[in-house]
């Protein structure tokens, strides 16, 4: 099976440079018409030039494909709504989206600032929301829409120094979970990539050895299967140095205590029997969890549901 995008419409943010730029090229060689979206600033977000993404189109233009530069702020909506009706007006429609924009602003906890804090969850999670939001009419008119979003294992797993980035990228699971619930009738599937790979965000905390092994272009072929037309949904990949994975949050099967019980002491008492992970499943949906725990209360109090 070759994985092609003849026809299809992709929008990447952060696309000037690192993971994003590797996503443009890759979507491109595979037949998509390809926004080329960066807003050009530093590491942390300051400044800003189109410079970055203009050159990214350049290389998909001389290679034969068809790419337009956008300088769009993700975390500012009025942009990204522009950013969509430039494309869906040049080209008819928006039927995927990689959003992958971010910057970073690292300190520890105890040395954080406010500001800090929210403009990374702003770029991040907001930025995220603004792009997904933007996108979403359309690929419902349409019954078609392939979304993934990123998230890190900084948020997954959790990082020294990344409170506010950590945060931001947990809430991406969270959005696509719902979104990919909200998207499934009209055939708009939402996933989630978390990379591994030497960018700007990463030059600086690996070893040069470990930095020639994750290149940008490893992520991509996880990013390229997730956008397809027989793409799943719901699922978080991860991806580095020729490395795929996939995560899930799993939920140990735990015990219903007595009503007796309900004391923290029974709590830790039976704790090592509620952590027990021998018959943890991946939960598909909230309700499934108050269901299972209705079931056990139920099955304890003899009553038949």
């Amino acid at each position: 099976m070759t994985i092609r995008f003849d026809g299809r419409v992709a929008i990447v943010t952060g696309a000037g440079n690192g993971l994003g730029r590797a996503h443009a090229l890759g979507l491109a060689s595979r037949g998509a018409k390809v926004v080329v979206n960066d807003f050009g600033g530093a590491r942390d977000g300051t400044g800003g030039s189109l410079t970055p993404a203009e050159t990214v189109v350049e290389e998909i233009r001389k290679a034969g494909g068809s790419a337009m530069a956008d300088g769009a702020d993700v975390s500012n909506y009025e942009q990204v709504k522009a950013m969509v009706a430039r494309a869906t007006s040049e080209w008819g429609s928006v039927d995927l989206l990689c959003a992958n924009a971010g910057i970073l602003r690292d300190k520890s906890f105890a040395k954080m600032e406010i500001a800090d804090f929210a403009k990374v969850i702003d770029v991040h999670l907001t930025g995220t929301f603004y792009c997904c939001k933007a996108v979403w009419d359309g690929m419902r008119e349409r019954n078609y829409g392939r979304i993934v979003i990123t998230t890190s294992s900084s948020g997954l797993y959790g990082n020294f120094g990344q409170a506010n980035y950590g945060a931001a990228k947990a809430g991406m699971v969270g959005l696509m979970n719902v979104l990919a619930e909200e998207g499934r009738k009209n055939n708009i599937r939402v996933n989630t990539i978390s990379p591994t790979a030497a960018t700007r965000m990463t030059e600086e905390l690996l070893p040069p050895q470990a930095l020639g092994l994750m290149r940008p272009e490893a992520i991509t072929p996880a990013v390229e299967f997730l956008l397809s037309e027989d793409a799943p949904t719901r699922t978080i990949m991860g991806a580095g140095a020729g490395s795929f994975a996939v995560i899930q949050i799993m939920e140990s099967e735990g015990i219903n205590l007595a009503q007796s019980d309900w004391t923290p002491d029974a709590v830790a008492a039976h704790f090592a029997e509620i952590g027990d992970m021998a018959k943890a499943k991946a939960l598909q949906g909230a309700f499934e969890q108050t269901q299972k725990y209705v079931g056990q209360a139920a099955a304890r109090a003899g009553i038949k549901l």
